[in-house]
C-alpha cells in the first residue's frame, strides 16, 4: 500500500505525524527488551504529555550502546543542559586549571604618596568577584605608599565586546540575575557569584504600619531603592514585589509583609556591571583613606601602563561547582566570551559558539544538527537532540578531567545546596539518593534533566530526557524523576 504513496504525501504524512506528537510513544524505538517495555508503559501512562514532546536517549555509559532512545534525534530546547556543552567545551578548551585575571594598572608615576596619573581598573572576565576582592586589592594600593590619586578612575572592560546581552534573552527577564548583563569587569554579591546583581533583603518592620526594612548585598550606593512597602498583622498577606526601572539602578520594592514574618530574598541584575565593579572599588578605595581628585568612568587602558596589582580568579575546575549544581546563567556566557577571546581573539558570542562547535565535534556531536545561539539555554531558539547530550556524556569519561566535570552535576536528594544544587529537593528515595548525576534546565514550557544514574546491578547508565511544550514544568520534573528511577532499579 505504501508503495503507491508518492513521495512528497509521504513526506507529508511524516512531518504531520511528527508535529502531532501524542501522549503515546508510537514512534519509540528500543534497543532491549523489558527495559524498553517498562519505559514506553512509563510514557504512555503520562496524560501530562499529552501535546507535548519528549526526545529521550538512554545509553550504557561503558560502552556507549544505546539502550532505549524514543524520538532522541529530534531537535528540542534544552534548556540548561545547554550548560552540559558549555562546561564540556570549556573544559577542554581553557583547561580545569584556568583562571579569570583582574588587574590595577597607572599610566602615571608615584611622588609624596600621590599618584600622579590615571588608575585603572581592568577586568578580564571574572565572575567571581566580590566586594572583599576589591577591598584587598585597594589594600595593595596602600602598601604602594599611594594615599592620592591625581587623575581618574577608569573601568577597561574591553577584553569583551560591548554587547550584554545574549541574542534571545527575553526582555523580560531583563532584572532576574538569571538575565544579568555579561561584562568582562562585574562583581558578585555573595559566593553564589550571580555576577552582575545584588541581593535584596526585605525583613518586617517593627510593628504594623511600619516599613519593611531593605537590606542590599554588597553594601553600595550604585543601586537605588524605592521602599513603598508596609509591614501588616501577621495574618496579613506576604506579597512583596520588586521593580528594576529599565536602562536605570532604581529599584522600587512595594508590597506587604506580615510582622515577625520571614524575610524575602530577591538578585536583582543592575544595569551596567562595569560601573558596578568601579563604584565598589571607588569605595574601598576611599575606606583605605586612598582620595581621588578625578573622575569615575570607562576607557581603554594604554599600552604603557604598569602593573601595580594583580587578582586571580578560583581555578575553572572550582568554578563549575557553583555553575553547574546552581544552574549559573552568567558564568555559562562568561565562559562562552572567554573561549571566544582566547582562541580566536574576540570575546563575543559569536567567536565563541564558533569555538564551542568546533570543540563538540572532537567528542563526536554532529553539530550539523545543533543550533547553539547562547551557552546558557536561555533562549527558545536553542536546538539539541537528546542523543547528541548522550554522545556528549558517554564521551567525555575519556578526560582528564572528566571527575571535575562529574562532581560539578547535581546529586539527586544530597540537602547540601554545593552538592544536591537543583537536586537537592528531588529523587530523594533510597533507590536514586545520591546516586544520579545530573543537569536540571527550565525555561517556560521546557523541563529537561540528563546524566549519569547508577543502577542497583552496578552498571552507570547515561540518559538525557529533553521535554518540549509541557503546560507545567513541574509535571515535566516528575515524569523525569520516575524515568531515572525506573533507570536505577535496573
Amino acid at each position: 500500500m505504501f508503495k503507491k504513496i508518492k513521495p512528497f504525501l509521504l513526506f507529508l504524512f511524516i512531518s504531520l505525524i511528527a508535529a502531532n506528537v501524542p501522549a503515546h510513544p508510537v514512534l519509540a524505538t528500543p534497543n532491549s527488551g523489558y527495559l524498553a517495555q517498562q519505559l514506553n508503559q512509563l510514557l504512555m501512562a503520562e496524560p501530562d504529555l499529552q501535546g507535548a514532546i519528549a526526545g529521550i536517549s538512554v545509553r550504557s555509559a561503558s560502552t556507549g550502546q544505546v539502550i532505549y532512545d524514543h524520538f532522541g534525534d529530534v531537535r528540542l530546547r534544552p534548556a540548561s543542559n545547554m550548560k552540559l556543552l558549555t562546561a564540556a567545551a570549556a573544559l577542554s578548551v581553557l583547561g580545569k586549571d584556568y583562571t579569570f585575571t583582574t588587574e590595577v594598572l597607572s599610566d602615571g608615576k608615584v611622588k609624596k604618596k600621590t599618584l600622579e596619573g590615571d588608575l585603572y581598573l581592568r577586568g578580564k572576565g571574572d565572575p567571581t568577584l566580590l566586594k572583599a576582592d576589591f577591598e584587598k586589592m585597594a589594600a595593595a594600593i596602600k602598601k604602594q605608599g599611594i594615599r592620592k590619586i591625581n587623575g581618574n578612575l577608569v573601568g577597561d572592560d574591553t577584553w569583551y565586546d560591548n554587547i550584554r546581552y545574549s541574542l534571545d534573552l527575553p526582555w523580560s527577564d531583563e532584572q532576574a540575575y538569571y538575565g544579568a548583563q555579561i561584562s568582562a569587569l562585574t562583581a558578585s554579591p555573595t559566593t553564589d557569584f550571580d555576577s552582575g546583581s545584588v541581593m535584596v533583603e526585605v525583613k518586617p518592620g517593627l510593628k504594623t504600619g511600619n516599613k519593611a526594612k531593605v537590606k542590599i548585598t554588597p553594601a553600595t550606593n550604585y543601586v537605588k531603592i524605592i521602599n513603598q512597602t508596609e509591614t501588616v498583622p501577621a495574618d496579613g498577606k506576604k506579597e512583596i514585589k520588586f521593580e528594576r526601572e529599565h536602562a536605570k539602578n532604581t529599584i522600587k520594592i512595594s508590597g506587604t509583609i506580615p510582622v515577625k514574618s520571614k524575610m524575602e530574598k530577591e538578585w536583582i541584575g543592575v544595569w551596567d556591571p562595569t560601573g558596578y565593579a568601579l563604584s565598589l572599588f571607588k569605595q574601598a578605595l576611599t575606606e583605605q583613606g586612598i582620595q581621588l581628585s578625578g573622575k569615575v568612568k570607562t576607557g581603554v587602558t594604554p599600552k604603557g601602563a604598569q602593573i601595580l596589582q594583580t587578582h586571580q580568579s578560583m581555578k575553572l575546575s572550582q568554578l563549575l561547582v557553583p555553575f553547574m549544581k546552581l544552574s549559573n546563567n552568567g558564568h555559562a556566557e562568561t565562559l562562552v566570551k572567554e573561549m571566544g577571546r582566547v582562541v580566536k581573539g574576540e570575546g563575543t558570542w559569536e567567536k565563541g559558539l564558533e569555538v564551542m562547535e568546533t570543540e563538540l565535534r572532537k567528542f563526536g556531536i554532529n553539530t550539523e544538527t545543533l543550533v547553539l545561539r547562547d551557552g546558557s539555554g536561555i533562549s527558545h531558539v536553542n536546538l539539541v537532540p537528546a542523543a547528541q547530550i548522550s554522545q556528549l556524556l558517554v564521551a567525555v569519561q575519556s578526560q582528564s578531567w572528566f571527575p571535575e566535570f562529574l562532581h560539578s552535576l547535581p546529586v539527586a536528594g544530597e540537602s547540601e545546596k554545593m552538592v544536591g544544587g537543583t537536586l537537592k529537593n528531588r529523587m530523594k528515595s533510597q533507590v536514586v539518593k545520591g546516586k544520579v548525576f545530573a543537569k536540571t534546565g527550565t525555561i517556560s514550557t521546557v523541563s529537561t534533566l540528563s546524566g549519569y544514574v547508577n543502577t542497583k546491578s552496578g552498571q552507570t547508565m547515561v540518559f538525557s530526557v529533553l521535554i518540549n511544550n509541557i503546560i507545567d514544568d513541574a509535571k515535566g520534573k516528575n515524569i523525569q524523576d520516575k524515568l531515572v528511577t525506573l533507570l536505577a532499579n535496573q
